[in-house]
């Protein structure tokens, strides 16, 4: 594969927290205009690396996005190109929810400017997407923790930046919000966008196009969700307490009693 055709590439990353090692000499490449979900037992570094390849954490080896090295882009920048949403992310609740997904407009704006019309259109078309748009006046204080969640996407989406990472993005979600951002990140792609997602939630995991398989903070596999090579290391990872099957179309993996 070219590089051109990546979204996101690494090349010997390791990173440490508080002084530990996280992330062992991790190469990978992350197919532009497609998701990928990320997977693996608890500890396996699958947030830290998220959050290298966003450029949120210090690390050595290179990270390159869009082509281009990671540190060439400046903060806005990067920005612009590269949307997060974090795990478990806080929120100031005397906000209200149309400011708070304004924010992801921030790096579109020029220095000390109001919103335009085109940053006003983007909040609508990210609250309408994430069904939110009725509570764009309610402070964000007033929400459930399955609603504040739709709104951190919201304000994600807002940025329409051509690569979009999210750790843990159902948290908190009841199963047809799951089934809505399913049928989101499938539009996204859609589009040309590409998507990289931390998931505990194995079955959605596997909806997506290509999976990375982590343990003990490497990489462990990467391929095609319908592959059976990446049925064999997602169970092997999971010390084959899980099995996994087809559907109705899907793949899904489950319990092993």
């Amino acid at each position: 594969m070219k590089e051109s055709d990546l979204a996101l590439q690494a090349r010997h990353v390791g990173a440490s927290l508080g002084g530990v090692a996280v992330l062992y000499d991790v190469s990978l490449g992350l197919r532009a205009g497609c998701w990928t979900s990320v997977v693996g037992p608890n500890g396996a570094g699958k947030s830290t690396l998220l959050r290298v390849l966003a450029g949120l954490l210090p690390h050595s080896g290179e990270v390159d996005l869009l082509s281009q090295p990671l540190q060439a882009f400046s903060g806005r920048e990067r920005a612009q190109q590269l949307a997060w949403l974090g795990q478990g992310e806080s929120s100031a609740d005397d906000l209200r929810v149309y400011d708070l997904v304004m924010l992801g407009r921030l790096p579109h704006q020029p220095w000390l400017a109001g919103p335009a019309a085109s940053d006003h259109a983007a909040v609508a078309r990210a609250l309408s997407a994430t069904q939110a748009w009725d509570w764009r006046h309610r402070l964000v204080g007033q929400l459930s923790a399955g609603e504040r969640q739709r709104v951190l996407l919201a304000r994600a989406l807002a940025v329409e930046a051509q690569v979009l990472l999210m750790d843990e993005p159902l948290a908190n979600l009841d199963p047809p919000h799951q089934a809505d951002w399913l049928l989101l990140v499938r539009a996204l792609v859609a589009e040309g966008k590409t998507v990289v997602s931390v998931l505990h939630e194995l079955s959605m995991a596997l909806q997506a196009d290509d999976m990375l398989v982590m343990q003990q903070g490497r990489v462990v596999h990467q391929g095609a969700c319908h592959d059976a090579t990446t049925h064999s290391a997602l169970e092997e990872v999971f010390e084959c307490r899980i099995a996994i099957f087809q559907l109705a179309g899907q793949w899904l993996a489950v319990p092993r009693l």
